[in-house]
């Protein structure tokens, strides 16, 4: 990543509203080519709904989001994914009658890749999911259809990904495994923004994080400082907004 890049994403002001409940309320942050950004805070601060108003899930209600210089708040999903932009789910859902490689042939294809067909055999390899090539998704376990949701969005060539808790329920090797495999995507010049609650596992991989609490951003750093910020160990360790 170079320092003086400029954003990939820049999310200024951005607001979600559910009825009278503001699930996001004016935050913002930005994302450079080849970053990682760690995206914090208790249970119901906001993080997937940020996730799934920049997928194009749910509309934004006020603010902005640009990706690459274009306002996109509001597209919906596929046209995201053929401009650079794709995700990972909390729970995978994979086609599960489907093959590895089908699975993953099927999002090359329909996710428009800039290079056109992939090198499958070498993203399969990437996470560990080649031997089980010929393998129907139903038949993994969960760790493995948390790979497999991986490949399916970097199968479709994106310049941002957004990952949803995909190191939940894995153990400290597969952990180890997956943050080498983020950090390589990285480098390979991809922005990545991550959602995760393993606080050790986001402090090994990202470049800065941003902590929230209800729909705002308290805290944007590295997570050293994270740890001592007087807001975010209140949030965490039993402030009245921690719930």
């Amino acid at each position: 990543m170079s320092p003086d890049a400029a954003p990939l994403l820049a999310v200024d002001g951005l607001v979600k509203r559910f009825g009278g409940f503001h699930a996001l309320d004016g935050l913002t942050f930005h994302l450079k080519p080849g970053e990682i950004l760690g995206l914090v805070g208790p249970n119901g601060s906001g993080k997937t709904t940020c996730i799934n108003v920049i997928s194009g899930l749910y509309p934004p209600d006020g603010g902005s989001v640009r990706f690459a210089g274009r306002s996109i708040g509001g597209l919906p999903s596929h046209r995201l994914v053929h401009l650079g932009i794709n995700r990972t789910f909390q729970v995978p859902k994979p086609f599960m009658t489907l093959t590895v490689r089908e699975n993953v042939e099927v999002a090359n294809t329909y996710g428009r890749h800039p290079q056109g067909t992939i090198d499958l055999t070498q993203l399969l390899h990437l996470l560990d999911l080649a031997p089980m090539t010929e393998r129907r998704a139903e038949e993994l376990n969960s760790a493995q259809q948390k790979m497999l949701d991986l490949a399916r969005a970097l199968a479709t060539g994106p310049r941002l990904l957004l990952v949803d808790e995909l190191a939940a329920g894995l153990n400290p090797a597969e952990l180890d495994r997956v943050a080498a495999r983020l950090k390589e995507i990285a480098r390979s010049g991809v922005a990545l923004l991550v959602i995760e609650h393993l606080m050790g596992f986001i402090d090994q991989i990202t470049d800065r994080v941003v902590v929230m609490n209800a729909g705002k951003e308290i805290f944007e750093g590295v997570m050293a400082d994270a740890v001592n910020d007087k807001r975010v160990v209140e949030v965490f360790l039993g402030g009245d907004d921690a719930s």
